[in-house]
């Protein structure tokens, strides 16, 4: 009898399981949420207080919604939050310029990448600008911000070890440490830094993009979830196949090309 209730249990365990797939839960509920950090303009800009968000990111989950025919709900949170978040189900989908990578990926499946990028540094310092390779900015004297928890943080830490780094909570508070020369330069990804150059005409900022790294960007979905996996890439090609990343690009970014 044990064993026949354990196996009745298991039967009624996968099934819950099947129905708790994303598409069965947005058809339920009629929401997707979206879980974002809104602190990477003009990827993510957190308004209203952080309540919402807007930016490239916002807009493609927002097409995504409407394919589901759901209504997009917003949630702000600080980027470490956003893997633990989805994993526990408080959010159906990461779209917040995620880099994937083998370790984000060890906790979550990704869709795409829709975008590629590099690391960028803005700084005032013409010198710094025109550095070709990590040897001219990894020494005792360089000061950068990076924001926590992300590749960029990685990046400086173990390819500019002898980097000063400063790591700061949001883009604005890197961009303020550079305009009050309290560090040298900020490294983040390549569309927020020219976002930041476009944003802040009279800081002096300068931008020398890397091509040390390669940051595919791709959106975090809930692992073995496949069906909406499967969704999220056939999406994904259908909104480049039609041109409508480039329209969102053409939007946000200006001349940076996806």
């Amino acid at each position: 009898m044990r064993k026949i209730a354990l196996v009745l249990l298991s039967i009624f365990v996968m099934g819950f399981t099947a129905q708790a797939d994303v598409i069965s839960k947005v058809k339920s509920s009629g929401e997707l949420v979206l879980g974002t950090s809104g602190t990477m303009t003009p990827m993510t800009r957190s308004i209203d207080d952080g309540d919402t968000a807007i930016g490239f990111d916002v807009d493609l989950a927002n097409i995504m919604a409407t394919a589901l025919n759901a209504k997009l709900v917003i949630k702000v949170m600080p980027f470490k939050d956003l893997i633990p978040a989805l994993k526990k189900g408080e959010i159906d989908i990461i779209i917040s310029n995620m880099t994937i990578t083998p370790q984000r990926n060890m906790h979550v499946a990704f869709a795409g990448p829709y975008m590629t990028s590099g690391k960028c540094l803005v700084t005032k310092l013409s010198t710094l600008a025109a550095a070709k390779n990590a040897k001219e900015v990894d020494d005792k004297t360089k000061t950068l911000a990076v924001m926590k928890n992300t590749t960029s943080e990685i990046f400086v830490r173990t390819v500019l070890p002898h980097v000063k780094a400063t790591s700061v909570e949001s883009q604005e508070d890197a961009v303020k440490l550079v305009r009050m020369d309290k560090v040298q330069a900020l490294m983040t990804d390549y569309p927020v830094c020219m976002s930041i150059i476009q944003t802040n005409p009279d800081a002096g900022f300068v931008a020398a993009f890397t091509k040390l790294t390669f940051e595919p960007i791709g959106i975090a979905v809930p692992a073995g979830d496949t069906h909406f996996l499967n969704w999220t890439n056939n999406f994904l090609q259908r909104a480049t196949a039609t041109g409508l990343l480039n329209v969102l690009g053409n939007k946000w970014l200006g001349e940076a090309k996806l």
